[in-house]
């Protein structure tokens, strides 16, 4: 009806007089409705507390890690991204991608986060209430590595909502407002796997670059922002940046 009145734009019709013509007429508007990626299936197994309470702030690394997964919905199918983002800094300690938002891809993710987690580190590891956070094989992963679990209540985004952040950023900055028309999946997958890798690099290098050059401090953040990043702290022990 509002597309009907626009192209009637200087007539005496209005959206009112559109609608009754068309339900005189049974004339109907067909859109498709995308349905939004939803992993809740119900409380499968028993729920656990929220630890986390939406203080997603972190005095070191790998004290609290966030986890979901989010949809890219392209025109040669779907493609499902799970990270684990750290509560520190907002980098991804670990992240897997696939076809399919199965059981593999959250608990691949989860055993490559745990071997190369440092010893005596445990943090707790947020997530809501989706069945792959409930399902056997992410429980006894978690609790043979003695990770704490804290879940989200039902339906209550707010309650992760640094890792829902941290999609939208990463959405906005390679994947919306883009043409993905004749892109395959797997041209897709390599796309966004080498986004994520590129960051990661970045900020090995600069790591590696300046740890321990804490009087250079200064000189580091003026390059570091140039580059369009920021530093986010001064202990050269936990040196690490993102993009703005």
């Amino acid at each position: 009806a509002y597309e009907i009145s626009a192209c009637l734009v200087g007539s005496e019709m209005c959206i009112r007089d559109s609608r009754r013509i068309m339900r005189e007429e049974r004339l109907t508007v067909l859109c498709k409705r995308r349905r939004k990626y939803n992993s809740y299936q119900g409380e499968i197994s028993p729920s656990v507390p929220n630890k986390i309470e939406r203080d997603f702030h972190a005095d070191k690394p790998n004290q609290k890690w966030l986890t979901d997964i989010t949809e890219f919905a392209l025109p040669a199918g779907k493609v499902y991204l799970s990270v684990l983002v750290d509560c520190f800094d907002g980098l991804l300690p670990s992240w897997t991608i696939s076809t399919t938002p199965d059981s593999v891809l959250v608990n691949t993710m989860l055993d490559q986060a745990i071997a190369h987690l440092p010893e005596r580190e445990r943090p707790v590891i947020h997530s809501d209430r989706g069945c792959h956070y409930r399902w056997p094989g992410w429980i006894e992963r978690m609790e043979k590595a003695g990770l704490e679990r804290s879940m989200s209540k039902k339906g209550c985004s707010p309650d992760n909502a640094a890792c829902e952040g941290v999609f939208g950023r990463l959405k906005n900055e390679m994947f919306y407002f883009q043409d993905w028309t004749g892109v395959k999946i797997t041209q897709f997958i390599d796309t966004l796997n080498e986004w994520i890798i590129d960051i990661k690099d970045m900020n090995r290098f600069i790591y590696e670059e300046y740890t321990g050059v804490n009087n250079e401090y200064e000189g580091l953040k003026e390059m570091i922002e140039s580059m369009g990043m920021k530093l986010l702290v001064h202990n050269a022990e936990h040196l690490r940046c993102s993009t703005i």
